[in-house]
């Protein structure tokens, strides 16, 4: 009997997760579209690069100044709420561009403020989303969930390029913007029709609960008095910054050797790799040690780095992206299954918010520096003149986006080692061994 009402409850919390998990990625997408018009708006609006580079700004640096803050927040709250609450946000900020559309007032700057708005409100709705995962799935069914998980990530970069020119030609700016703000009121109706199970504490638990501030820093705490938790925090803050330097400069790159149309294929095929990555996350069919699938495709995504570096073949850096798009998802779910295991429930939205914000708080200085590091410092030594002409030129070439190139096979060796050197630590290759499972 008790076997019968166990299986009963695990089926009931599934199916609360998969109708959540659908109306955050209905959601997800909404926002992409959403996301990829005001852009080409912005631009085809301004000309300016700069003012395009600061959508980018206000989206990114707001959630991460907010991050610990959103986290002790999601832990004292109910996480329910907080996931309605963020939908609310970023609804009405989205509603609010819409009104002054419509009314031919939009200027570039109420796109600035909404985006960031919309983005501190979503500072809440992922360690709120992520913390409940682990409350409302059985542990041998986190692969699966966080597979599913990282499907709406995946169709949020594949289908907003190729749907969003489409839309702004047939119901323009306009229809798309009121696409999302549907998306945002169904994904708000989705949790409103569900319950989260209680979350039980321990008294070790509730420390820091007597104010924000020692729950702000309790999330650093935690993880730093485990070691494993830590080094995988580094390692993921070491490979994102790897990341955000050569996702700004593939673009830059695959143009020095051919055509934009040959650039979208590629990225179409770098899409393709990431949704089919997901979709094996989602069959929730893993290794039982998820640090190794972390560690080999790390390794796999850093020799597709080099290889894209090192060659001008179409056909070879559309595989290197298939690869190395493959491999993210699973780097991701396998990351994301260690710390829903090993972290408590009831502080996993500190936790988390301070995971998230390390590791996202290194892309702006990747980005920043990304440009001023390939034009100044690396393109130079490859010109045709250049210091390293006559020496590795003769390996990789030499002229434009040559200095590129062997940008990216520096980061791909990087990448290749920082992974070597994790798995010699011992640490971070027994975590899942060293610290026990909290779910």
């Amino acid at each position: 009997m008790g076997g019968k009402m166990t299986k009963h409850r695990i089926e009931q919390r599934m199916r609360v997760f998969i109708l959540v998990w659908f109306g955050q990625m209905v959601s997800l997408i909404g926002s992409g579209l959403t996301s990829f018009a005001l852009d080409i708006w912005i631009y085809q609006r301004t000309g300016s690069v700069t003012q395009f580079a600061l959508a980018f700004i206000f989206s990114q640096v707001p959630p991460i100044l907010v991050s610990p803050f959103a986290g002790a927040l999601v832990d004292r709250w109910n996480r329910r709420y907080c996931m309605i609450l963020s939908d609310c946000g970023s609804g009405l900020s989205i509603l609010a561009v819409a009104l002054l559309l419509f009314t031919n007032r939009l200027e570039i700057w109420h796109v600035y403020i909404a985006t960031a708005v919309s983005s501190i409100f979503n500072a809440f709705q992922w360690p709120a989303y992520s913390a409940s995962i682990s409350t409302l799935v059985p542990k041998q069914h986190l692969a699966r969930a966080n597979g599913m998980t990282e499907l709406g990530d995946a169709l949020k970069m594949l289908l907003p390029p190729v749907l969003g020119g489409a839309l702004l030609v047939t119901i323009q700016l306009r229809g798309v913007i009121l696409i999302d703000f549907i998306t945002f009121l169904f994904s708000m109706i989705t949790l409103l029709l569900v319950r989260f199970p209680n979350i039980k504490t321990t008294p070790q638990e509730e420390f820091g609960k007597s104010s924000l501030l020692s729950e702000v820093t309790y999330g650093w705490k935690y993880i730093t008095s485990r070691p494993g938790l830590l080094g995988l925090l580094i390692f993921f803050g070491a490979c994102n910054f790897i990341l955000a330097i050569v996702s700004v400069l593939l673009t830059p790159l695959v143009l020095s050797f051919t055509s934009p149309a040959i650039l979208g294929i590629i990225l179409f095929i770098d899409g393709i790799g990431m949704l089919i990555g997901t979709i094996v996350m989602s069959t929730g069919k893993m290794p039982s040690r998820q640090i190794y699938s972390i560690l080999g495709f790390q390794m796999l995504g850093g020799l597709c780095i080099l290889v894209t570096g090192l060659s001008t073949s179409v056909a070879l850096v559309a595989v290197a992206a298939f690869l190395f798009a493959f491999g993210s998802p699973i780097i991701n779910c396998s990351s994301q299954i260690i710390w829903q295991r090993k972290v408590a429930p009831s502080v996993q939205g500190r936790v988390f918010a301070v995971e998230r914000m390390i590791v996202s708080a290194l892309q702006p200085i990747a980005y920043i520096i990304a440009g001023p590091l390939a034009d100044r410092v690396f393109e130079p030594l490859m010109a045709t003149n250049g210091s390293l002409a006559g020496s590795i030129g003769q390996l990789i070439g030499v002229g434009t986006g040559r200095g590129v190139g062997l940008l990216f096979m520096i980061m791909g060796a990087i990448s290749i080692l920082i992974s070597i050197v994790a798995y010699q630590y011992p640490r971070l290759r027994l975590v899942e061994d060293e610290l026990p499972d909290q779910i």
